[in-house]
């Protein structure tokens, strides 16, 4: 049997790289990819490739429709196409919003929104034709409830929160689920910002009393890639029980 091939996005550290190295221990091709650090990108193909599977990096910025394109024709050529789609590929911004350039949006939207659909658009066409594929969206609860200084990061996890549901329902027919997995406050670096004063008053807000780790994400997202056919068009709250 052929092996099954996973692409996922902004995969060079933290939530991306933990679902990267879960897929790799279950065996399968993976395609990682960031926009910018290639040593930190190529640290972690090597460390994938331990697993004895075949990884692919690809340095990118997946919100250029022409830079997905790219990847998706070196995949043709290495794997043929791809069975598992993981968006994660995402940054934030705090501050408000009257302080926020134009350019500073564009920049949020498109790495965390814009990249969806261009991945998603790439890829669909051949799980269409091999009438399986499973698309599994990196969102926030702040896409849900919103987060003060962070509109724009709200935002972008909001329309993709929305996207799921509205393409789960488009692809349904052709045997192709999409989900997302809503994180609440992961142990990343995009959380390192916090003072330790902030974390432990982050941390008493959680009905869990921690942060949830990355490869907790991980395990979930492997889940809803090899199980349950029937589950499509949800956004999964992995949180703790915070929002």
């Amino acid at each position: 049997m052929n092996k099954k091939t996973v692409l996922i996005t902004g995969s060079s550290r933290g939530i991306g790289k933990a679902i990267a190295v879960k897929f790799a221990k279950k065996g399968y091709n993976v395609v990682i990819n960031c926009a910018h650090n290639e040593e930190e990108l190529l640290k972690t193909k090597a460390e994938i490739e331990t697993y004895q599977i075949s990884c692919h990096a690809y340095l990118g910025d997946m919100g250029s429709y022409d830079a997905a394109s790219e990847l998706f024709r070196q995949i043709k050529k290495l794997y043929g196409s791809i069975d598992v789609l993981v968006n994660n590929a995402g940054i934030s911004y705090i501050g408000l919003l009257t302080d926020m350039k134009p350019e500073d949006w564009n920049r949020v939207i498109s790495t965390n929104l814009t990249s969806v659909f261009n991945c998603c658009s790439l890829a669909i066409p051949d799980m269409v034709k091999n009438r399986y594929g499973k698309i599994i969206n990196i969102s926030s609860v702040w896409g849900a409830v919103g987060a003060s200084c962070e509109v724009a990061y709200s935002a972008s996890k909001g329309g993709m929160n929305a996207f799921t549901k509205a393409l789960a329902k488009e692809l349904a027919p052709s045997n192709i689920q999409v989900n997302a997995v809503s994180c609440g406050a992961i142990d990343t670096e995009m959380n390192r910002f916090l003072t330790d004063d902030e974390l432990m008053q982050l941390i008493n807000e959680i009905p869990a009393s921690r942060l949830g780790r990355a490869e907790e994400v991980a395990d979930l997202v492997y889940h809803l890639a090899y199980k349950n056919e029937y589950l499509t068009g949800q956004i999964i709250g992995l949180d703790g029980g915070w929002i």
